[in-house]
């Protein structure tokens, strides 16, 4: 398996980026259609150019894994479409080096807090954050401008 290199998105990794996130919310048996995220088809908009960013891990130049983040107020910021193809979840450490990288980020920007949601179906997901600091909260605790999408039905924050 040839290495693997976490990159700022580029319009030219749309449709990949596209595949990937919607392959595995149908694998995961997650009820979301890309007409739910119309986010994924305006990346620079919806994340960059708001503050925020987004990263795509490559693998022979193609796209194996994403994050996102969106900035929100208060030095908070909100995780989004954390995704590892499966063949580089696990041993390949893939979701660490994009979480990683994310939160490199987010200390160099002078974030305090993130936040996420996620499904509970997704146990391995829950486990990671865990892992990586991140402690369970309740829908009510998350921040007023976070957008939960109606299928996220788990939460997390991390003071970093």
């Amino acid at each position: 398996m040839s290495e693997i290199t976490i990159t700022p998105f580029k319009k030219q990794y749309e449709s990949e980026v596209v595949d990937l996130i919607i392959s595995i919310q149908n694998d995961f048996g997650v009820d979301v259609t890309l007409e739910d995220q119309p986010d994924l088809l305006q990346i620079e908009e919806e994340y960059i150019h708001t503050g925020g960013n987004f990263w795509v891990a490559l693998s022979e130049n193609h796209v194996v894994g994403t994050v996102a983040l969106v900035k929100l107020g208060n030095g908070n910021g909100a995780i989004k479409k954390m995704f590892a193809a499966p063949a580089f979840r696990g041993e390949k450490q893939l979701g660490k080096k994009l979480l990683d990288t994310l939160i490199s980020y987010c200390k160099d920007q002078g974030y305090k807090e993130l936040y996420l949601g996620t499904v509970n179906v997704l146990i391995a997901a829950q486990k990671f954050y865990k892992k990586n600091g991140f402690v369970e909260c309740s829908k009510a605790d998350m921040p007023k401008d976070y957008h939960i999408m109606d299928v996220d039905n788990v939460f997390f924050k991390k003071t970093i």
